[in-house]
């Protein structure tokens, strides 16, 4: 019996990796097309729907070590879509804050992104993709990550 019980948890570990794969080349692709990468993508994402963030704090939210994150902020401040913004309070940090070219830029390409996420996700009822999300929250949950 605890053969089949590690057997099936290496097959949900492959089988989640392989999905997580084949959907993640797919939502790139698109990201690409726009000009950005997908970090790039990530951290305009995230000032455009969450605001001005430290720098300090992107990398925890997106899943990137933190060392890229001045390199993409840096290559993002150079394409004109966001800003670096000292914080008046506390020397020791910078927020990162989203230009208005940035939020058009934005507001242009995420309905895409957004309608490409749900198609892939069509293959699961409502109900299912809540099923799911309260399974990987409970596959995450011991690991630490959500």
């Amino acid at each position: 019996m605890e053969n089949d019980s590690v057997s099936q948890s290496l097959k949900l570990y492959i089988v989640l990796s392989r999905a997580y794969k084949a959907i993640n080349e797919h939502v790139n692709k698109v990201i690409q097309a726009s000009g950005l990468n997908p970090t790039e993508f990530a951290v305009l994402e995230l000032l455009y729907h969450k605001g001005d963030q430290p720098m300090q704090q992107i990398g925890g939210k997106i899943l990137l070590a933190s060392g890229s994150i001045t390199y993409v902020v840096d290559k993002l401040e150079q394409k004109g879509f966001l800003v670096r913004i000292a914080c008046p309070n506390d020397r020791r940090v910078t927020f990162a804050q989203i230009t208005d070219k940035g939020k058009e830029f934005i507001q242009e390409i995420f309905p895409e992104h957004a309608e490409q996420i749900h198609s892939l996700m069509s293959s699961l009822t409502d109900p299912e993709k809540q099923e799911a999300i309260e399974l990987l929250k409970k596959l995450g949950l011991p690991a630490g990550k959500f």
